[in-house]
């Protein structure tokens, strides 16, 4: 039978024996110096018994405190003394006829202060030995918090028994985790590829926006392929003393391979990976020694017997030197976009499960309703609809909870301290009006309306919203100038029921803008430019200034033809607008049925997946 390994690290070895020996001298040593200096400090003079009842009888004796038989005294001039005097009652007397103060105290109340400091330095000094070996110790075993272990990598290292996550914990990312299969059947096969000569790639590149899960599918690659997981940020290599960061590199690499097969997750690479030579330093300062030894770690792969895969996520893949992308390091690069309607209904269903939700909760309109929503998001929105629902003491979230929970996030929150006059309500009312009813009124093209409210939220004083039904991978030039003509329906309406221009507008303008500008310079949709793409590079036009004329004249022209197109529908559909804007009035918030019905308008058919 296999004897059980016993865990002696606690034991103190020779070498700990020699240590706290020479710490115990040292502390003997400094508090010796400590009590010489005090007593210096104190500058008391001892005096024998007869000294001090000689200078009782000269009356230069002020005060003086016993305790026992130890006396502390003051003389005339300021000066302290000790001594020890014997037990005679005439003393008391002696002191009394020369008018010494005199007060008895307690022997047990005069351990003193100094000795008493005494004892807290070397109470101190214990702690900050017991300290500084627990430091180094901690250092030892992978952190990098002080001078002796700075060269640690200090990341952090997950054994396949604590890693929970799988490709099922991770919801859509379908594409992604197709890409990443390959990786996972080398770790657990690597002969498979080994006998026909094949090298598997040695580094993945997760590339997608915060919040998309790029962490999450790194440790679902190592749920699923069953193997020691190491994960550190790109900034802690980053030190101020040259030379640290490659150490710490090295030690990373170290490790993985005592683990091997193993999973090396550095986040944010490009912390530590951007292009070499623009550093202040040249090529010799830290952050490039850094990169350079990551790279040479990367080709010394194939030293390790057993596979070590590199997997890194940066949202900058744009700054990350050219070396690191090269074949044989990350060359493998996997696209973590924004989920799609699909993706962001699994993510909810995810999210949802561990809370109580009312069974009128449509998942499928939640997420129709939360386009460009990252995971991280939609993790927020679920969380903020049930904070939404607990503060109202209500049994269930329900889907007007994630309805308000989704205007905050998008908008913010509910401002109640803005006291709106009966004139400002209703030109806000029209605006508002002008935008839902040019929505309606346009093609089956353009998203359907989702609800309208002049409820002030964060900047905004009203809000029309329009929901995407299915995702658009291709946009159409009439959904564009539907765009645009639901933008400016706000200014429009203010200009025929009230005759006059409002600051109201200014965002819908900047919206109206940028699409028409868009039309013009990047989709070939303006017959007076062509289909020519006008780009500016930072900062710097690519054409001529008379091309930025034309550019702008026609950008003008159309806008005021939509313009032109939008008053010409509102107007004739006027009795319209007035009953919506009247609606508004009334109710502050009005849902997509609702103005279906106010208006008689038959409501949008839904899209119907196949």
């Amino acid at each position: 039978m296999k004897k059980p390994k016993i865990n002696n690290s606690w034991m103190p070895g020779p070498k700990n024996i020699k240590n706290g020996l020479i710490a115990l001298i040292m502390i003997a040593g400094v508090l010796l110096i400590l009590h010489k200096l005090t007593e210096i400090g104190r500058n008391v003079q001892v005096i024998s018994y007869s000294a001090f009842l000689e200078k009782v009888d000269q009356n230069l004796v002020k005060k003086v405190y016993v305790a026992g038989q130890d006396v502390e005294g003051m003389f005339t001039d300021g000066s302290r003394f000790e001594t020890v005097i014997g037990n005679n009652a005439n003393d008391w007397e002696r002191l009394r006829m020369h008018g010494v103060e005199f007060a008895v105290v307690s022997p047990s109340n005069q351990l003193g202060m100094w000795y008493l400091f005494l004892f807290s330095c070397l109470f101190v000094a214990i702690w900050a030995i017991w300290y500084f070996i627990r430091s180094r110790n901690a250092g030892a075993n992978g952190g990098g918090g002080n001078v002796f272990t700075m060269g640690k990598s200090g990341a952090r290292m997950f054994l396949p028994s604590t890693i929970k996550e799988n490709f099922n914990s991770v919801a859509g990312a379908d594409e992604a985790k197709e890409e990443l299969a390959d990786v996972i059947d080398f770790l657990k096969n690597p002969a498979k590829y080994q006998r026909l000569g094949a090298k598997i790639t040695r580094g993945v590149l997760l590339i997608g926006e915060p919040g998309n899960g790029k962490t999450l599918l790194a440790r679902a690659v190592a749920g699923e392929a069953n193997c020691p997981f190491f994960s550190i940020s790109g900034s802690n290599f980053i030190e101020v003393f040259v030379g640290v960061g490659a150490a710490r590199v090295r030690d990373l690499f170290a490790q993985a391979r005592k683990h091997a097969p193993s999973i090396i997750f550095i986040d944010e690479i490009d912390a530590v990976g951007r292009h070499r030579g623009s550093g202040m330093g040249g090529g010799n300062d830290e952050r490039e020694q850094t990169l350079n030894q990551l790279l040479a770690e990367m080709d010394g792969f194939e030293t390790s017997p057993s596979p070590i895969i590199v997997i890194a996520a940066t949202n900058r893949v744009d700054v990350l030197d050219k070396a690191l992308l090269r074949p044989g390091r990350f060359d493998r690069r996997v696209t973590v976009p924004y989920p799609d309607l699909k993706s962001r209904e699994s993510i909810l269903n995810v999210h949802i499960k561990d809370i109580i939700i009312d069974d009128s909760v449509d998942v499928t309109k939640l997420a129709q309703g939360t386009p460009g929503f990252s995971g991280a998001d939609l993790a927020n929105l679920v969380n903020e609809a049930t904070i939404i629902a607990s503060k109202n003491n209500q049994d269930f979230v329900t889907m007007a909870n994630f309805d308000e929970a989704r205007d905050k996030v998008l908008l913010g929150k509910e401002v109640k301290s803005i006291m709106l006059t009966p004139e400002d309500k209703k030109l806000i009312a029209y605006h508002e009006a002008g935008h839902a009813l040019v929505r309606l009124l346009l093609p089956a093209t353009a998203d359907p309306l989702h609800k309208v409210t002049i409820i002030p939220r964060g900047s905004a004083l009203g809000v029309t919203h329009s929901l995407p039904e299915r995702e658009k991978y291709i946009t159409t030039k009439e959904e564009m100038e539907a765009s645009v003509m639901s933008a400016l329906g706000g200014r429009v309406a203010e200009e025929i029921i009230f005759g006059a221009l409002t600051t109201g507008a200014y965002s819908d303008f900047q919206t109206a803008n940028r699409i028409v500008r868009a039309m013009v310079t990047k989709y070939g949709m303006s017959p007076e430019i062509g289909t020519i793409i006008y780009s500016q590079q930072h900062g710097e036009f690519e054409y001529s200034q008379k091309t930025a004329e034309k550019i702008d004249a026609e950008v003008q022209r159309l806008t005021a033809l939509y313009h032109d197109q939008t008053r010409q529908l509102l107007e004739a559909n006027r009795d319209k607008l007035e009953k919506l804007a009247a609606g508004l009035i009334e109710n502050e918030t009005l849902q997509a049925e609702e103005i279906y019905a106010l208006l008689d308008i038959a409501p949008r058919q839904a899209h119907k997946f196949v």
